[in-house]
């Protein structure tokens, strides 16, 4: 009898963590809300609901089969329909649904460097991952302004060292970049060379510019205007280090120095090894 309550609460434990795998914050932005939905898998990954009046955009679909699910029981329990889903940085699991993307990005996810990303992330999780998607593609050009569920979405060039992708205005409120602008070390994947640093703090100040609120990424999930402000400063910062030192090593000591106890110290070195290689 102990073995089976055992089983059974091993069994009611594991349905509790399928459940809860990822969680949801909702911000009310006046004429829509914006839901975020942080899956806390391996690579960070954000989603995201907007919610109109009398429908809805999805944006940023999970990568893995169990967000995939929770995601999409949370999209049904809003009672509305989806009236536009949108892959901008992120393919997920949007199954054979009609997707939008900004002009170019679909052939990009096709090619070598994306593809073999994926390709990669196959091997590496296998089972785990969503199939990937097999929906009509439209493209949005760059520079125009959509209306869906009755939000505007202002499709922008994102960072220039970035994928093809656009950096999206939602709603005049919210402003979509890749990664989420925090209080922490950036990754050498975010930013990869010196053109790369010029490139992010050129994107960060045309964030700010735009007048948004609110300030969302596919790696992340939402920030404050303060957390934009410390991403400009700390790459100018970055910038004037790479500037005053000749080596990795000395330029990975020095930033240490300038941000003690900052998180994501550990990925200096590799930070590091990117803009010196």
């Amino acid at each position: 009898m102990k073995k089976a309550l055992f089983i059974l609460f091993n069994l009611l434990t594991m349905t509790v963590m399928a459940q809860t795998k990822g969680r949801f914050e909702v911000y009310d932005l006046g004429n829509f809300k914006l839901h975020v939905y942080y899956t806390n898998d391996v690579m960070a990954d954000a989603s995201y609901i907007i919610e109109g009046e009398d429908s809805l955009v999805t944006m940023e679909h999970p990568l893995f089969k169990d967000n995939v699910s929770e995601f999409n029981h949370y999209i049904e329990s809003l009672g509305k329909p989806v009236g536009k889903t949108i892959s901008d940085y992120h393919v997920g699991g949007t199954g054979a649904h009609a997707q939008v993307m900004a002009e170019g990005m679909e052939q990009f996810t096709k090619g070598p460097i994306y593809g073999g990303m994926m390709k990669g992330f196959e091997q590496m999780w296998g089972d785990t991952m969503t199939e990937m998607p097999t929906g009509a593609v439209t493209e949005v050009p760059f520079g125009t302004t959509q209306t869906w569920a009755g939000v505007t979405f202002e499709f922008r060039r994102g960072a220039s060292s970035d994928f093809p992708a656009a950096s999206l205005l939602i709603g005049g409120k919210a402003y979509y970049t890749h990664w989420t602008p925090a209080r922490a070390h950036v990754s050498h994947l975010q930013v990869s060379s010196p053109a790369a640093v010029d490139a992010e703090i050129a994107e960060a100040e045309n964030s700010l510019a735009s007048g948004a609120e609110l300030f969302i990424g596919g790696h992340g999930g939402a920030a404050k205007r303060d957390a934009v402000e410390f991403k400009t400063a700390y790459l100018k910062k970055m910038k004037e280090l790479l500037a005053a030192n000749r080596t990795a090593e000395a330029f990975v000591d020095a930033m240490k120095q300038a941000y003690p106890g900052l998180p994501g110290e550990a990925g200096l070195e590799t930070l590091g090894k990117a803009l010196y290689k």
